[in-house]
């Protein structure tokens, strides 16, 4: 009996131990940390390089020449698209948000809303115009003066396990009057993932 109940108890406990070790376990991270599980692009990706290509796209002396032009007035810029042409996918619009912000944050340049944004505001004035009081009238919107537009490529190469992939996303800003393009910025992130000698 007591040989039954010990057996019953061993083979309890190692039934516990093995879910244990096979279950998932979920665990609250800061949202600013970066946990790359593989070499694909992600969160981290995205808000460094819109930040360090907005950064070095506000160097450039086009920003200086528009407010001395318009009496130091900050410049308007609208993001037109930027294509994803890489390997995977990737939100291009968590890429925009990211855009955004750093121009926003920026303090140096102004946001124009994008052209769905644009046409719901519109739909949204025109109600107000039918039933609020002090509704917003049509036809004061801010026109854009530069247009900011680019892509996202990936390039891949693999031997065996281990694999290099390399990001390059490429940006450009057009004067919207004149069409001259005044920056063209480029950033590049390469990383490694190395095939574990235990396997993946």
């Amino acid at each position: 009996m007591k040989r039954v109940v010990s057996f019953a108890i061993v083979a309890s406990l190692t039934a516990g131990m093995l879910t244990a070790c096979g279950g998932t376990r979920v665990s609250r991270v800061d949202a600013g940390q970066e946990i790359a599980l593989t070499d694909k692009w992600n969160d981290k990706d995205s808000s460094l390089v819109s930040e360090e290509m907005v950064g070095d796209m506000l160097s450039f002396p086009w920003i200086r020449n528009f407010k001395a032009d318009n009496g130091g007035d900050r410049p308007t810029v609208i993001i037109q698209r930027v294509r994803n042409k890489s390997h995977e996918h990737i939100s291009a619009e968590t890429f925009l948000n990211d855009l955004k912000r750093a121009i926003i944050r920026s303090g140096d340049a102004k946001f124009i809303a994008s052209g769905d944004e644009r046409n719901d505001i519109r739909s949204e004035r025109a109600d107000q115009e039918l039933n609020a009081r002090n509704a917003k009238a049509m036809g004061n919107e801010t026109a854009a003066d530069f247009a900011l537009s680019g892509s996202i490529n990936s390039f891949v190469d693999q031997v065996g396990g281990d694999r290099v992939t390399t990001y390059q996303v490429d940006l450009k800003l057009v004067n919207m009057e004149s069409n001259e393009e005044v920056w063209n910025g480029q950033k590049k992130l390469k990383k490694f993932q190395e095939k574990s000698s235990y396997g993946w």
